[in-house]
């Protein structure tokens, strides 16, 4: 490991081996320009367009663990995302208010929730509004229940 090269595990001693090995393949603009542009059949679910100029996507460092947390950046805080959350569950940038509330609820970034966790709460939002009322936060939280990986299931 050279200087220039954080030692993630005295950064995140939270974070298990497995998280720390989780990096991202978007590097280089390049590679999140071709991605932005591909083939896609959904590619237009990616990012709200009316937001493009407050949404600003970087690449990642080479070897950056997702749980990294840039809250101190000079140039702003920001947060890692699944690109599945718009290409399947077409989530769309900002988040609306009930997805914001839950995140700062259970006080978490949106890449700690997994893409399955993330379908409960998107199937949740839908069904709130197919009949006819706001999705809640405390209701969400009453049928879904948040866990850290370290607690145990039984």
């Amino acid at each position: 490991m050279d200087q220039l090269t954080p030692n993630y595990k005295t950064l995140y001693p939270w974070a298990s081996s497995d998280l720390l090995g989780e990096t991202s393949e978007f590097t280089t603009f390049v590679s999140i320009m071709t991605y932005r542009k591909s083939e896609h059949p959904k590619k237009n679910c990616l990012f709200g367009k009316e937001h493009d100029k407050f949404v600003k996507v970087v690449p990642c460092r080479v070897g950056e663990p997702v749980c990294c947390d840039k809250s101190s950046d000079p140039e702003g805080s920001f947060y890692f995302i699944y690109s599945t959350i718009f290409q399947k569950l077409l989530f769309r940038l900002p988040f609306p208010s009930f997805e914001r509330a839950l995140l700062t609820e259970i006080n978490i970034a949106p890449a700690q929730l997994h893409p399955n966790s993330w379908a409960f709460v998107r199937a949740f939002s839908i069904m709130c509004h197919h009949i006819g009322h706001l999705p809640s936060v405390d209701v969400f939280l009453y049928f879904f229940e948040a866990k850290s990986p370290n607690e145990s299931c039984g």
